[in-house]
């Protein structure tokens, strides 16, 4: 199964949808056929919504991230790219996921960032 974005006028995902592999070919009603590739069925949904339309995919290997609502798509990087959690937080070109300033502590204890102080804070049960 394939998954397709569509995007509003500022290239935010509004909606992710489960639709037909890029491989498949189909015969519409009157007779032209549709799909075959990926552009192919994203111009068929896309022109079926009236909206831009891109795919995307859980592994990552198209457009880097899994699109999600309020994710924005951008175009030089052909990538999904999350809401910016932080003000802090500077996105990584490779991957174009949001890094915090340092790396959080891989000791198995939980942690939250705060932004005050800019540091890994240890999650407490008190």
């Amino acid at each position: 199964m394939a998954h397709y974005a569509f995007l509003n006028n500022n290239n935010v995902v509004t909606e992710v949808i489960t639709g037909v592999d890029e491989n498949i070919i189909q015969i519409d009603t009157d007779g032209t056929q549709v799909g075959g590739s990926t552009e192919a069925w994203e111009a068929f949904y896309g022109n079926f919504r009236g909206q831009v339309c891109k795919r995307t995919s859980y592994n990552g290997n198209i457009r880097k991230n899994y699109a999600g609502i309020g994710f924005t798509y951008d175009a030089a990087r052909d990538a999904f790219i999350a809401p910016k959690p932080f003000n802090s937080w500077v996105l990584d070109e490779a991957t174009c996921r949001w890094q915090a300033p340092t790396p959080m502590p891989t000791d198995g204890k939980k942690y939250y960032w705060s932004e005050d102080d800019l540091i890994w804070r240890e999650v407490t049960n008190s």
